[in-house]
């Protein structure tokens, strides 16, 4: 199976962003400083002051997890901690955060537990809740359905900010664990686990080791800005070459976006094990590694480039070693 069976095709989003980008340039001046495909938009409203950096995002189909779950704070925050780890990747920690809550009509016992999700995020990436927006729109979404959507500021120093230019031939790849899907591949896997498995939220299958289908599905989307901190205070900015947040498009499509032309991170999948919830998304979906590597995150939620300098400090924090960067014409070459 792949991800296009499921309803969802990379590859077309991809052709579409690419006709978008000149609209997009078009409203840009000297104050932008990023490229198009960045995982956050740097901009720098004052010349050689701190830049602010935005990103915004949403959590797919995860909602319709946690609408046939009734639970409702985790989403918010996955959100927030998605959004986090976007901006983290450019060296920017959180200032304050913005939610959009949509549904066909609003549940005065459903909206506040999504806000006090998104409330809980925010306070534990040390950032303010600073507004956001409620619509009821009946004619788009069906009953008891809902979306979110959030966008978070953030601010970097201009000395500190991280765009994998640094990157060399020879640096180690490192990986932070997952706590799961995280935040992507929720149509892939509802399909899978609930159409071909035949599957029920209640259910503890042998690949989740005791784990029920429901908490494996909305476990929630990990920040990585504490353990990053953390590096930082140790080692120092400089020593963090550049990271590349694992979420849709996977280890292929998240990769090159920090990677300098003509150079390859080859990665070692049998480094580290994958959870259960992805065995069993591969095994009873029948879905390709490749494909599998594509969509979904394989238990490392954020990868990281640093020279011999960086090593001690990752290991540290956990992270694992799971690969080298050379010289080659393909950005990223999966070993399986």
């Amino acid at each position: 199976m792949k991800y296009s069976d499921s309803g969802v095709n990379i590859d077309a989003a991809m052709r579409a962003l690419a006709r978008s980008k000149e609209a997009v340039r078009s409203t840009w001046d000297a104050r932008v400083r990023n490229e198009i495909g960045a995982f956050g938009g740097l901009y720098q409203p004052t010349p050689g002051g701190p830049l602010l950096v935005a990103s915004v995002d949403g959590v797919g189909t995860k909602v319709m997890i946690a609408r046939m779950a009734g639970v409702y704070d985790t989403v918010g925050r996955d959100l927030v901690n998605h959004c986090v780890d976007d901006i983290l990747v450019q060296g920017a920690e959180p200032l304050f955060f913005l939610d959009y809550f949509a549904t066909a009509k609003l549940d005065e016992a459903i909206l506040p537990q999504v806000i006090s999700g998104f409330a809980a995020g925010c306070r534990d990436n040390g950032c303010a809740l600073l507004g956001g927006e409620t619509a009821e729109m009946p004619g788009v979404y069906g009953p008891g359905e809902f979306d979110l959507a959030g966008t978070i500021v953030g601010q970097v120093d201009p000395d500190h900010v991280i765009d994998g230019s640094v990157i060399a031939a020879g640096d180690r790849i490192w990986g932070l664990p997952s706590s799961g899907l995280h935040t992507n591949g929720y149509s892939l896997a509802r399909k899978v686990v609930f159409e071909q498995a035949g599957l029920k939220l209640e259910d503890t299958p042998d690949e989740l080791e005791g784990t029920t289908v429901a908490d494996a599905l909305l476990a929630v989307h990990v920040s990585y800005l504490k353990p990053v901190r953390a590096f930082w205070a140790e080692c120092g900015h400089s020593a963090l070459h550049g990271m590349a947040h694992i979420t849709g498009g996977g280890f292929t499509d998240n990769i090159p976006r920090v990677l300098p032309d003509g150079l390859c991170a080859r990665i070692d999948t049998r480094s580290w094990g994958a959870p259960g919830i992805f065995r069993l998304l591969q095994e009873r979906g029948s879905i390709d590694a490749r494909e599998m590597h594509r969509v979904f995150n394989m238990g490392i939620g954020m990868v990281l480039f640093t020279g011999a300098e960086g090593a001690a400090c990752l290991e540290k924090l956990g992270a694992m070693p799971i690969g080298e960067v050379t010289r080659d014409s393909d950005p990223v070459i999966l070993e399986f």
